[in-house]
């Protein structure tokens, strides 16, 4: 069996993740990320995540760590955010953040103690073709995240394990009824962790502010905007 390192994040998908990897006879330690702390606090890394994570690792019998990535989180994914939304773009800061943070600096503390595998609680399915990784789709359409993986490389794939690829929402919740952990009735969290009350227009400085007008592709002027990332 192999040692390895799950990403806790306090929500349903990942405690299952590390409750089956438990079952399967693995060495398991959970680890949570904490990535944003600023006015919002929410999503995937606020304080009571750290704390239902920290509760189900107890439930599991299996260490629990804390690492402190958000200089790494603003450098890689909320600075980039607010520079896309401000000349025009729309970003994707899941994208970013698995990319840089779960499958980049994770990645590394896990070579540096001494893992073999990486896990999270994503959705998706790692499937191997005539010797080479690739991501796939997972069981359940409606919660599919394969599409935030798409930047993964091959050495991060052939060390990393989705265990939840081949399950449905239900049956997760099922499995963690079963096991009794703490946050089996947590609902699913699919907020930007770093965005306050759904409103991204707060981050953007007004200083890149500039209204224009909105025309179709005819040339006709429809009305005007107050920034184009609005």
């Amino acid at each position: 069996m192999s040692r390895v390192l799950v990403a806790l994040s306090g929500g349903v998908d990942s405690s299952v993740a590390a409750a089956l990897l438990v079952e399967q006879g693995h060495e398991v330690i959970g680890v949570t990320m904490r990535l944003w702390g600023g006015e919002s606090d929410t999503g995937c890394c606020s304080v009571s995540d750290v704390d239902d994570a920290r509760r189900v690792a107890q439930q599991l019998g299996i260490a629990h760590h804390v690492f402190n990535f958000s200089e790494e989180f603003n450098t890689h994914v909320v600075d980039p955010y607010v520079r896309d939304h401000a000349e025009g773009r729309t970003p994707n800061p899941c994208v970013e953040c698995n990319r840089h943070l779960k499958f980049d600096k994770l990645f590394r503390r896990a070579n540096a103690l001494g893992f073999d595998l990486v896990a999270t609680g994503h959705h998706a399915r790692k499937v191997q073709v005539d010797g080479e990784y690739f991501v796939a789709r997972g069981e359940d359409a409606s919660k599919d995240q394969s599409y935030v993986l798409y930047k993964l490389s091959q050495e991060q794939l052939s060390r990393c394990i989705f265990p939840l690829g081949n399950y449905k929402k239900e049956d997760i919740r099922g499995i963690a009824e079963e096991l009794g952990l703490s946050n089996a009735k947590k609902e699913d969290s699919q907020d930007i962790c770093f965005v306050e009350n759904n409103d991204y227009t707060t981050l953007i400085p007004q200083t890149d502010t500039k209204e224009g007008d909105i025309v179709d592709k005819k040339g006709n002027i429809l009305g005007q905007h107050s920034g184009i990332h609005n």
